[in-house]
């Protein structure tokens, strides 16, 4: 092979190599150019996805028919009721215990143990009870009528015992009352009943106790006594929840109680005792029910929605 053949043989090699790396650049570039109205990196994606108040959230929970317990008070419990509770980002009383997490979109609980707390408890709570006409606590619902509540809500922070295991606190309540009729039929000093269904957030996981009569053969008039009904053994969900955001839904109907968590799982309660509730009237109860005693516990609780349908 001569020189010329040898040295176009070389130049050859050169411009296809030459070709190649150019195509190749092309190609790069156009992988990493962003398409037509697409953000260029993944931050300004999640940028462009807050919306709202421009980068701040706020809760969607209507509070024109709740009231909220707080664990202070001269005594007893200081207790916000609707008009007032409807302007609590401004309301002093509420600022430590309840109030916007804008950075999320929540509404807190916080609560703590040292304060004043409810009738019949020695635990401190900043929880809403449900007021279905009016923001009076006299007219409620029994299980025949039906009620359903539904919430998305995380426990971001928890104390822990001694041991290093978490407290526990609870999230959502059926609670039972009874009628002034009931009051003065049995002679009860107020119109409290038992709550039907407690539901905790507990080491991580979510479980349910509920109540059952002791005597199935007692009459109308003795189930009516707090003393009438006991409580199950309990029952965890499998799903750990953590502090992570987790949906609750609770649906009643005449003789039946169904709790659901995460669309995912559902435990069912029907049967005689759930009959024998029937004659109880009862309110939805949602926020942070703290179950300790202990110096310097405390828990915050986050609901971003709320809802309750009858």
């Amino acid at each position: 092979m001569g020189f010329l053949e040898k040295n176009k043989n070389v130049s050859t090699f050169l411009i296809f190599a030459f070709l190649l790396l150019f195509v190749m650049s092309c190609k790069k570039e156009y992988e990493q150019r962003p398409s037509s109205g697409s953000p260029k990196n993944s931050n300004a994606s999640n940028e462009n996805q807050l919306v709202e108040g421009v980068d701040y959230f706020l809760p969607h929970i209507e509070l024109k028919k709740w009231k909220v317990t707080l664990p202070v008070g001269n005594g007893n419990p200081t207790e916000v009721k609707p008009p007032e509770i409807l302007n609590y980002a401004s309301n002093p009383i509420l600022k430590d215990f309840m109030y916007n997490d804008s950075t999320d979109g929540s509404l807190v609980f916080y609560t703590y143990p040292g304060g004043a707390t409810t009738t019949n408890s020695s635990y401190p709570r900043t929880e809403l009870r449900e007021l279905m006409d009016g923001g009076s606590a006299s007219v409620n619902w029994t299980f025949a009528e039906g009620g359903r509540m539904k919430g998305t809500l995380s426990v971001p922070e928890m104390s822990k015992d001694a041991g290093g295991n978490f407290h526990r606190t609870i999230i959502m309540q059926i609670h039972g009352r009874l009628t002034n009729a009931q009051k003065a039929l049995i002679g009860a000093s107020d119109n409290n009943a038992p709550p039907m269904l407690k539901i905790y957030w507990h080491n991580k996981k979510i479980r349910i106790k509920t109540k059952e009569l002791k005597d199935l053969n007692a009459s109308n008039t003795e189930l009516l006594e707090t003393s009438a009904w006991g409580d199950d053994d309990g029952f965890y969900f499998e799903e750990e929840v953590g502090h992570d955001q987790f949906t609750l839904e609770i649906i009643a109907s005449e003789g039946r109680m169904e709790v659901i968590l995460n669309n995912n799982e559902s435990k069912v309660y029907e049967g005689i005792h759930m009959e024998k509730w029937g004659a109880f009237e009862n309110y939805f109860k949602a926020g942070n029910y703290l179950s300790t005693t202990t110096a310097g516990a405390f828990s915050k609780v986050k609901y971003y929605d709320l809802e309750v349908s009858h």
